[in-house]
This record gives structure tokens, C-alpha cells and sequence, in this order.
């Protein structure tokens, strides 16, 4: 089965950090949403993989952006163009991202009567002064009461995302934040160290000295909280910076992770099928013009060579709890890649960054920090 990810490029602010592409104008919203099922109509062949009539889809990914910031009319019109082209399994996986401040209870309610049975809830943090360095568009208060009402609504897989390494937030806020979420009982936390990133906002103002710096050091310390308490509540360390309940792991993230083929939909979305990456223009304007017209909107595309695809596996599986399955690098790559693979880990195996088991090597508590570098350092030099 396969999956679609659709690309949401609006939101009401600027987050500091963010570096995805998105609008902070709507003025578009009516003429993207047109040219998205245009789009859907298009692209109706790329997961084909035989002469059916619909692609069968396990997973289905509304991402942005804020994809909260949709009237459920408009889902609804997806939903009918997807339907045209795509059938949903019967345990799909549909999850919509969401800010807390876009989510009343009557649209929470209409959410869970429609085909969305997942969402995803930018909470970030419990503390304004956070909320302030990152400039979030909502408050604490806001925060609290959206995962009330969520689970008011019906929904029973939430996860929500919270980010660490804050200046200013030390490390008896950091417990407070990571045991307020738990609280609420939700299956599912994402958390995501505070990275600064080129060309956003947050990298001017520490460049001119206006915001504080993120230490490197604060945020090891704070992702070993985060792994400890979550440990002691019993949420599994699946991926980095993912922690789930059994059986409410993130089938679509899993998707992403194992290789299996997805159709990225709207601007900067990215798609993937047998070794083949591409992904859409990132620029709404352009995006909309071309659909308008009835054409496919601009496109950058690559074919991943064999190096490619070992580094590519290498990275996505030592992030997860499952590790680099030693068989099946052998068997899909072949064994000089086997070979190479265990010599470059030596030094993690010895310095306990790394475990080996009999068929799959993993990384350690004390290395997890650390995944993608040494994922980096075990990768082949690609020609």
C-alpha cells in the first residue's frame, strides 16, 4: 500500500524557526484548494502499480503549514477529489496537523465525523516565554484546552509535538512540559530539539544579537530527560524523536522510514517511488498558475544510485529503535556494503555509542543524540 502527503502552505504567523515553505497571507486559499484537486487529478497514476482503478492508500498526511487552517468544507472537497482516484483502506491512518488555536469544539467534532481519525498538535510548549522566543500564535491556556476538547471530540490518536533546548527554559520547566503533556493521556509525543536553521527568522536574530543562542549542550541534556520520562510512562522510543504507545506508532512517518512509495501533493511537497525522489515547486503563486492552466506546476526530480539508497537506508534506520537490519544490507546492497557497514561501526561498537545484536545494529541510549552523525559517519562516499 502506499501513501499521500499533502503540503498545507498557510498559517496565521511566522513560527521563529520554521523553515518549511509557507504564506502568512490566505488570499490564496480558495485558488489552491483548486488547484490541489487539480493536482490530485493529474497525479492520479504516479502510485499506480497495476491496472486497477484506485490506489489503495494505508496512510493519508495533511502537513504544512497549518492544514488546521481549512474549513471542513474545503477537506471535504479533497476528500471527494481523493476518492475520485484513491480508496482508503479500512484502518487507514488520516492525520491532519493542527495549532491549538485553530481547534473549537465544534470543529474538533466535525473533524472526527469526517475521514480524519489522527491529529497532530503543534503544542511546542506549556510556557509563554517559550511561546514568545518562538513566536507561536497561541497560548498555554489555548494549549490545554485543545487536548481537552480533542479528546472530548472522540479522538484517540493525538500526538503532540513539543521542542527542547530553549533558552530560558531550564530543565525543571522541561519536566514540567514533557509530564503536563503526559497528563492528558494522549498515545503519542514528537519532540524536536530547537535548531537553528539558515535564512529563518531566529538565525538573523541570534546572528544581530536580539535573540538568545541555543546550547548544544542544554538540549543533550534536556532529549535525556525526555527519553527517561517518557521510559518511566510507557511510551517506546521508536525513532528519535518520536515516542508511542504500543500500536500508536506513526504508520505514515513508518512509511517514510521503510521506503515505501508516496505522492507528495501542493507546493514543496516531496514524492518517492523505486529510488526515484522529486518534489513540487516551492511557490504557491507558481504552484496555482500552472495547475490553473492545467499543467503539472514545476518539478525537481533525482534517481538515487545505489550509494544513495544505502546512505538513505543507513540514515532512516539507525534513527529508529529497529536499528540496520545487517541481512538485508547484504542482500539489497551486497556484501562489500555488509562489509563496509561493520567496519565504519567498529568504533561506535566500542565506545557504546552502538549495540550489535545477532542480526541488526542499533543505537545505544548514550548515542541516540548523536544518530545522525554517526549515521553520517557510516554512509559510503557517493561518486
Amino acid at each position: 500500500m502506499s501513501g499521500i502527503y499533502i503540503h498545507i502552505p498557510f498559517c496565521r504567523q511566522a513560527c521563529h524557526y520554521c523553515n518549511f515553505h509557507f504564506s502568512v497571507s490566505q488570499k490564496q486559499r480558495p485558488d489552491f484548494v483548486r488547484a490541489l484537486m487539480k493536482e490530485i487529478c493529474l497525479q492520479k497514476d504516479f502510485l499506480k502499480t497495476g491496472p486497477e482503478d484506485k490506489v489503495l492508500l494505508d496512510t493519508l498526511y495533511f502537513g504544512g503549514g497549518t492544514p488546521s487552517l481549512l474549513e471542513i468544507s474545503e477537506l471535504d472537497q479533497i476528500f471527494d477529489e481523493l476518492n475520485k482516484f484513491c480508496e482508503l483502506s479500512p484502518d487507514a491512518e488520516v492525520t491532519l496537523e493542527a495549532n491549538p488555536d485553530d481547534l473549537d469544539p465544534e470543529k474538533l467534532v466535525a473533524l472526527r465525523n469526517s475521514s480524519v481519525n489522527r491529529l497532530s498538535i503543534g503544542i511546542q510548549s506549556f510556557h509563554a516565554s517559550d511561546l514568545k522566543y518562538m513566536n507561536r500564535s497561541h497560548t498555554s491556556d489555548q494549549a490545554v484546552k485543545v487536548l481537552n476538547d480533542a479528546l472530548k471530540a472522540g479522538f484517540e490518536s493525538i500526538t503532540a509535538d513539543l521542542i527542547y533546548g530553549t533558552p530560558g527554559m531550564n530543565d525543571q520547566l522541561w519536566k514540567e512540559n514533557i509530564l503536563r503533556l503526559i497528563s492528558f493521556g494522549i498515545p503519542h509525543i514528537s519532540a524536536y530539539s530547537l535548531t537553528v536553521e539558515k535564512k529563518t527568522a531566529l538565525e538573523v536574530f541570534i546572528r544581530r544579537g536580539k535573540a538568545a543562542p541555543v546550547d548544544e549542550e542544554h538540549a543533550a541534556r534536556q532529549f535525556e530527560i525526555l527519553c527517561e520520562i517518557t521510559a518511566q510512562h510507557g511510551y517506546e522510543h521508536y525513532e528519535i524523536s518520536n515516542f508511542g504507545k504500543p500500536g500508536f506508532f506513526s504508520r505514515h512517518n513508518l512509511s517514510y522510514w521503510s521506503g515505501v512509495p508516496y505522492l507528495g501533493l501542493g507546493p514543496s511537497a516531496h514524492s518517492y517511488r523505486e529510488g526515484l525522489r522529486r518534489w513540487n515547486v516551492a511557490n504557491t503563486c507558481s504552484y496555482i498558475d500552472y495547475l490553473q492552466n492545467g499543467q503539472l506546476p514545476p518539478f525537481e526530480q533525482e534517481e538515487l544510485d545505489k550509494d544513495q539508497q544505502y546512505n538513505e537506508y543507513v540514515m532512516t534506520a539507525l534513527r529508529t529503535m529497529w536499528g540496520i537490519d545487517k541481512e538485508l544490507v547484504k542482500n539489497r546492497f551486497g556484501e562489500q556494503y555488509a562489509e563496509k557497514l561493520m567496519h565504519a561501526a567498529q568504533k561506535y561498537l566500542k565506545n557504546g555509542k552502538m549495540l550489535e545484536t545477532s542480526s541488526h545494529l542499533v543505537i545505544s541510549n548514550q548515542g541516540k543524540f548523536l544518530a545522525d552523525g554517526i549515521a553520517a559517519d557510516l554512509f559510503v562516499d557517493h561518486k
